[in-house]
């Protein structure tokens, strides 16, 4: 009897700029328009078995709290996330742009530091015995540019705060033998708000991201 490929979960952990919104309007982007969905379908043609789930909620901090809406930190519920979905071949973590929003202080060294405790979240989650402790993808998103329409006042003054973002992940991600994308070489955030991702930008990062998930899937755990 032919044995059946073992499917490969890859978890999504994100905020809205994985989660699809539309630049200036509450409507989302389709699953295959997504860059989760442009990259599960990348892999599926490259032949790897593999599920693409997504967990990205608008506005997630790294571990910071919004003051206005509550479940925001990335931090509550990781483990759960990771226990739930498990075994997971590939953990893609991309947050940080939500902890320049104007209501906070921080700089990219300290979101780059929240990110590093999801990480560690991550790989100490109470997953069943035997299971493999999945690879770790950090994903730098690109840069905040300065924010129109709708996000203005929200990411007033973020496009300074998050410079120098990519080069405290790639840090963080060397010291923690993480693997590490800046998505700014493929583009950048949306002319449109200076936040989100259009459509095109979603699929520049999705296509991006076949080849070094496809490398990453291919090594065993």
């Amino acid at each position: 009897m032919e044995e059946h490929a073992v499917l490969k979960q890859v978890l999504v952990y994100s905020d809205s700029l994985t989660w699809g919104i539309i630049p200036n309007t509450r409507n989302r982007l389709d699953f295959d328009e997504r860059w989760p969905g442009v990259l599960e379908n990348g892999l599926v043609l490259d032949e790897h078995h593999v599920r693409v789930v997504e967990d990205c909620l608008n506005g997630r901090r790294t571990v910071f709290e919004d003051p206005f809406k509550a479940g925001r930190n990335g931090q509550e519920g990781l483990s759960q996330t990771i226990e739930m979905h498990s075994p997971l071949a590939l953990v893609i973590i991309m947050l940080g742009n939500n902890d320049f929003q104007s209501m906070h202080e921080y700089n990219a060294w300290h979101a780059a530091q929240g990110v590093a405790t999801l990480v560690d979240t991550v790989r100490n989650a109470p997953i069943e015995p035997g299971m493999p402790k999945p690879p770790i993808l950090v994903v730098a998103p690109p840069p905040i540019q300065k924010a129109k329409g709708a996000m203005a006042d929200k990411f007033a003054g973020a496009e300074d705060k998050c410079i120098g973002f990519a080069d405290e992940l790639k840090k963080v991600c060397e010291q923690l033998d993480c693997h590490f994308f800046d998505a700014a070489a493929v583009t950048t955030t949306s002319v449109i708000d200076g936040v989100h991702l259009d459509k095109e930008q979603h699929f520049a990062l999705g296509r991006a991201l076949i080849d070094v998930a496809d490398a990453i899937l291919d090594q065993p755990i």
